[in-house]
């Protein structure tokens, strides 16, 4: 089943007639059009059109099997009216501005709006076989890099040099980083999401890296944490508590787990050591056209594990003013278990 005819699916269970996509993720997901943000896609059951403008023309040719239909809004709004007149069209709510929404409303007045969230989204959980490979060849990169990186990483070098080094050589590969890079060193390693500051990396520091390319529309993420010289027994006992949760998520990992589950996995294991209230996020997230997507690896999560998700297994324990330890490996759920797609060494030393 294509993903338009799943999407089509979808909106019968909605009650829905049409849905109008403006996230640009799901305009690519559902049209194959690269310039998500400069297009729209309006599905029916009986039709699917991308609008984007003149910019576009050959690209849009290019790219997506949808009819195009090229114009600047208003044009576009107006384009569609007549074949939506007395149906229930549904609209992205948590992508769609308020702005937006009412140009919708004025020019779709015989139309009923019903915003929906996650309908596009939901379908994007499960991967392609094209997919999984492009996730597959930007975890790829990113491995690579950072094993290129992993010597600079020493006393002396700025976190900002660090960072530089990785987004200059994901640029060079025709890549770049999938989001703004964390490298925290020493006592900034208890923030989650410490990206690269201008402190020198000093002697018995752990360094967190977490950090993916983006390769041809599609995310890695990954997450490192390496010690430079010889770390403190403390900030060592908690490197080894976290790759213990984080290597007994990821052997959890098959069809049917309940994301819920191991969250609560890696959880229990680290306050058995004391560092429950460390662990400060959820445990992981779906990857693909964004870095973040379904499904969602927290605690009060309802999604279950399917073949051909991607996530991602990353805890972490952060203590404020001494440090933090996160690891995190992206992993594909195959139809009996499943495969680890970064390879990037776990040894803290």
């Amino acid at each position: 089943m294509t993903q338009l005819q799943e999407l089509r699916h979808a909106m019968a269970r909605a009650g829905l007639d049409a849905v109008w996509i403006s996230d640009p993720a799901n305009v690519r997901a559902v049209s194959g059009f690269s310039s998500g943000k400069d297009g729209k896609v309006l599905v029916t059951q009986g039709t699917a059109t991308l609008y984007t403008d003149a910019r576009y023309t050959v690209q849009a040719a290019e790219e997506s099997p949808l009819t195009a239909f090229i114009a600047r809004p208003p044009a576009t709004l107006e384009h569609a009216a007549p074949a939506l007149a007395g149906l229930r069209v549904g609209f992205e709510a948590d992508h769609l501005t308020v702005a937006a929404l009412e140009d919708l409303r004025d020019h779709w007045p015989q139309v009923t709006l019903v915003g929906v969230q996650g309908l596009v989204q939901s379908l994007r959980a499960v991967k392609t076989p094209g997919e999984i490979q492009a996730v597959r060849d930007a975890q790829a990169l990113a491995d690579r890099v950072f094993a290129e990186v992993r010597p600079l990483i020493e006393a002396g070098a700025r976190e900002l040099d660090i960072a530089s080094e990785i987004e200059l050589r994901l640029r060079r590969a025709g890549a770049q980083s999938a989001f703004d890079l964390i490298v925290a060193s020493g006592p900034r390693g208890a923030m989650p999401h410490g990206t690269a500051s201008d402190r020198v990396i000093q002697d018995g520091d752990l360094v967190t890296v977490d950090m993916g390319a983006q390769l041809r529309g599609y995310h890695s993420d990954m997450t490192r944490t390496v010690a430079v010289g010889t770390p403190g027994a403390e900030m060592a006992r908690v490197y080894r508590a976290v790759l213990e949760a984080e290597e007994a998520a990821v052997r959890a990992v098959k069809p049917g787990v309940r994301t819920a589950d191991l969250d609560r996995l890696a959880r229990d294991i680290l306050t058995g050591h004391g560092l429950g209230e460390a662990f400060a996020h959820s445990l992981g997230h779906g990857v693909g056209l964004e870095v973040h997507e379904a499904p969602s690896l927290r605690g009060t999560s309802d999604d279950v594990l399917q073949p051909g998700m991607i996530i991602t297994i990353e805890p972490g324990a952060y203590l404020p003013g001494v440090g933090g330890v996160r690891i995190e490996d992206l992993v594909l759920v195959t139809e009996d278990g499943y495969e680890v797609l970064s390879v990037s060494p776990k040894e803290l030393l």
